[in-house]
C-alpha cells in the first residue's frame, strides 16, 4: 500500500504580501485556476497502489485545506493537525505512525504541497522507478536534474549506482550540500553528479522510524507520543498538544537523511519548481513580448522583465527592469527581482513590529466563510461577513461591544438569548452587549451582511463561546 503525505504546513513567507501566516503559500493559485494544494493532490490521483492520503497541516490551517480538497474532488485522505509548525521531519514522522495502524507497514511517499509539476504521468512514472529501492529497505529522495546552475536550492551528489533497470539508476547519495554559490553552482552543472533536492522522499514506514529513532531519538519518542495520545475525528487527527510542542524541531534532511547509510536518490527529469519567491512564479509563468508577466488590474509602460501583480486596484508602473511589484488591499510590495529571497528578511522586520499584514489578509476566512473589515476606528469597526450555504457561527457573546447586522445578500437566522428570527435582503437586527448570538445560513446561495461593531474594545478575543459545531475552544479567533 502507498500512502501519499502532503506535507502542508510552512508559510512561504518570501511570497509575501499575498502568502501569510494564515493564508500560505500552498493555498494560493499560481499558474492555473487550482491552488498549489490542489494541484499536489491531482499528481497523486491514480498512482499506482494508492487508497488512502494524508495531508499534515497547522490547525488554524485546517478547514481550508479540507474544503480546498474536498472542492477539487479529493476525498479519501485524512488530516493530521499539528499544534504549531515542526517541520518535516515530525509531519513525516506523525504520518508514518497513522500509516501503520491501517496497513502493516505502508510505503510512504511525502512530498511537499508548494511544487510546480507540469508532466503528471512523467512524474508518476519516476515515483514507481523508487519503488524496488524501498522494498530493499532503502530511503528513496528524488533529485531533480538541473537545467541551469541555481543558487536558490539545495543539491545532491551521487554516488555508486545501487540499482538499474532499464537504463534507469538508482544512486547513493553521496552528500547534500547547501544552496551554492553562483560559481559553484557552475561548477555543479557541468560535473553532471548533482542534482537539485526536491524535498519528495519515499520509503517504507518502518524504515524512516527506524532511522529516526537511531539519529533523532528524542523527536521518535515525542512523535510518538503525540500521536498515541491524539483525538481523532472523521477527517482530522488532533495530535496531543502538550508532547508535540514539546518535540525538537527539524527537517528530513537534516534529521534523518544527512545521518543514515540508507539514502539513495532517484533522477526526475522533468519541469520542476517550488516556488520559492516571486522571481521563481515569473520564471515559470508564460510572458508578453517584452518579457513581463502581468497578472490583475496592470497598466504598464516601457516596462521589460518583471512581475506586476495587482489584487485589488489600478497599478500603474512606468520604466521599470527585472522589477517586482505585487499590491494587495492594505499592502504595496516593489523589489528588484535579483533580491526577491529578500522579501523573508522584510517579513521578519514586521513579525518584530508585530503588524498584523503578516498574518492575515483583509479578508479572513473561517470553516464557516469569511469575513473582510471595510473600517476600522477608534470606537467602530465595520465587517463585510460572507457565511456559506449550511454553515453557522459560533454561539456566543460578547462583553465589550454590541452589533448591528444588515443583511444584504441571502438569508439568515438569527438567534437573540431566547428568540429567534429569519431576515432577508435589507433587514437589520441589533445585539446588544452581553447578548447570547449567533447567525446561519438556512439557504443555497451564500448569504452576507455587514456588520457594525461599537464599543470600547472590539478585538476578536472578546469572544465566549457557548456552543460551535467546528470544535473551536473558547476564546478562539471567530
Amino acid at each position: 500500500m502507498l500512502i501519499p503525505v502532503i506535507m502542508c504546513g510552512g508559510s512561504g513567507t518570501r511570497l509575501w504580501p499575498m502568502s501569510r501566516h494564515l493564508y500560505p503559500k500552498q493555498l494560493l493559485t499560481v499558474d492555473s485556476e487550482k491552488t498549489l494544494l490542489q494541484n499536489t493532490a491531482q499528481r497523486i490521483k491514480g498512482l499506482k497502489g494508492v487508497k488512502k492520503s494524508v495531508v499534515v497541516c497547522n490547525k488554524d490551517h485546517r478547514f481550508m485545506v479540507a474544503e480546498q480538497l474536498h472542492s477539487s474532488g479529493f476525498e479519501d485522505f485524512i488530516i493530521i493537525s499539528e499544534p504549531e509548525g515542526k517541520n518535516t521531519a515530525p509531519a513525516i514522522a506523525a504520518a508514518s505512525f497513522y500509516g501503520m495502524t491501517i496497513e502493516e507497514d505502508p510505503i510512504i511517499l511525502a512530498l511537499p504541497a508548494d511544487h510546480i509539476i507540469k508532466d503528471i504521468k512523467k512524474f508518476q512514472d519516476t515515483i514507481l522507478k523508487g519503488l524496488e529501492a524501498v522494498e530493499k529497505g532503502y530511503l528513496v529522495t528524488f533529485g531533480i536534474t538541473p537545467k541551469k546552475p541555481e543558487t536558490g536550492y539545495g543539491y545532491i551528489k551521487k554516488g555508486e549506482v545501487i540499482l538499474e533497470k532499464e537504463g534507469d539508476k538508482v544512486f547513493k547519495v553521496e552528500k547534500f550540500v547547501e544552496k551554492p554559490d553562483l560559481k559553484t553552482a557552475e561548477e555543479y552543472l557541468k560535473s553532471g553528479d548533482f542534482l537539485w533536492n526536491s524535498g519528495i522522499f519515499m520509503f517504507k514506514a518502518s524504515s524512516y522510524l527506524e532511522e529516526l529513532k537511531t539519529y533523532a531519538p528524542e523527536m521518535y519518542e515525542k512523535v510518538k507520543e503525540a500521536f498515541d495520545k491524539a483525538k481523532k475525528e472523521t477527517d482530522f487527527i488532533f495530535l496531543d498538544e502538550e508532547s508535540f510542542k514539546s518535540c525538537p524541531s527539524n527537517s528530513i534532511d537534516y534529521a534523518v537523511m544527512e545521518h543514515t547509510k540508507k539514502a539513495v536518490v532517484v533522477p526526475m527529469d522533468l519541469e520542476w519548481s517550488d516556488i520559492g519567491s516571486w522571481s521563481s512564479i515569473w520564471e515559470i509563468l508564460d510572458k508578453d513580448e517584452n518579457g513581463n508577466v502581468l497578472v490583475g488590474d496592470v497598466l504598464a509602460y516601457d516596462v521589460k522583465n518583471s512581475y506586476i501583480k495587482s489584487e485589488h486596484k489600478l497599478t500603474a508602473v512606468v520604466g521599470l527592469e527585472d522589477i517586482i511589484v505585487v499590491t494587495t488591499k492594505d499592502v504595496v510590495l516593489v523589489a528588484p527581482k535579483e533580491r526577491a529571497q529578500d522579501v523573508k528578511k522584510l517579513v521578519m522586520m514586521l513579525e518584530e513590529q508585530k503588524r498584523e499584514e503578516t498574518k492575515t489578509h483583509t479578508v479572513v476566512y473561517r470553516p464557516w466563510g469569511s469575513y473582510e473589515t471595510l473600517e476600522k476606528q477608534d470606537r467602530f469597526q465595520v465587517k463585510r461577513i460572507v457565511v456559506k450555504p449550511g454553515a453557522k457561527l459560533s454561539l456566543q457573546r460578547h462583553y465589550h461591544r454590541s452589533e448591528h447586522w444588515i443583511i444584504v445578500k441571502g438569508t439568515g437566522k438569527v438567534t437573540r438569548d431566547n428568540e429567534e428570527f429569519l431576515l432577508s435582503e435589507n433587514q437589520y437586527i441589533f445585539l446588544p452587549v452581553t447578548a447570547i448570538h449567533r447567525i446561519e445560513n438556512p439557504g443555497k446561495i451564500p448569504l452576507e451582511f455587514i456588520e457594525v461593531q461599537v464599543g470600547s474594545y472590539l478585538e476578536e478575543d472578546d469572544i465566549v463561546r457557548f456552543e460551535d459545531v467546528y470544535g473551536r475552544v473558547d476564546k478562539e479567533k471567530k
